[in-house]
């Protein structure tokens, strides 16, 4: 399985940018698919999910601004992201968890939950 984040770059407040995540070796369509986000300093943080069955989750730090979708004919995760803010600035990852369902546990999204990890690409938003 391999998982290929991309789409990152520099842009500034208020900006938008949409991610994409490529996969082989793994459907996307039968399983839950994320997306995490890693700062400098600190841990990494799931953000959003998307089940198999298209049930959407976001944590509260996106939820209103980012927006989680796949396209199963081109076995392609998407992240679009608006009004984006200095603090989204991070390495995007997309990941899954290898089950249909998004596990979120007292709404927290866990990286330990993720099978499949894919490499990052790097998100800055500054002015």
């Amino acid at each position: 399985v391999q998982l290929q984040a991309s789409g990152g770059g520099l842009v500034q407040p208020g900006g938008s940018l949409r991610l994409s995540c490529t996969a082989s070796g793994l459907n996307l369509a039968d399983y839950a698919m994320t997306w995490f986000r890693q700062a400098p300093g600190k841990e990494r943080e799931g953000i959003t999910c998307i089940s198999s069955h298209g049930r959407l989750w976001y944590d509260d730090s996106v939820k209103g601004r980012f927006t989680i979708s796949r396209d199963n004919n081109r076995n392609t995760l998407y992240l679009q992201m608006n009004s984006l803010k200095t603090e989204d600035t991070a390495v995007y990852f997309c990941a899954s968890p290898g089950v249909m369902g998004c596990t979120v546990v007292n709404g927290v999204l866990s990286r330990h939950a993720m099978d499949y990890w894919g490499k990052g690409t790097q998100v800055t938003v500054s002015s």
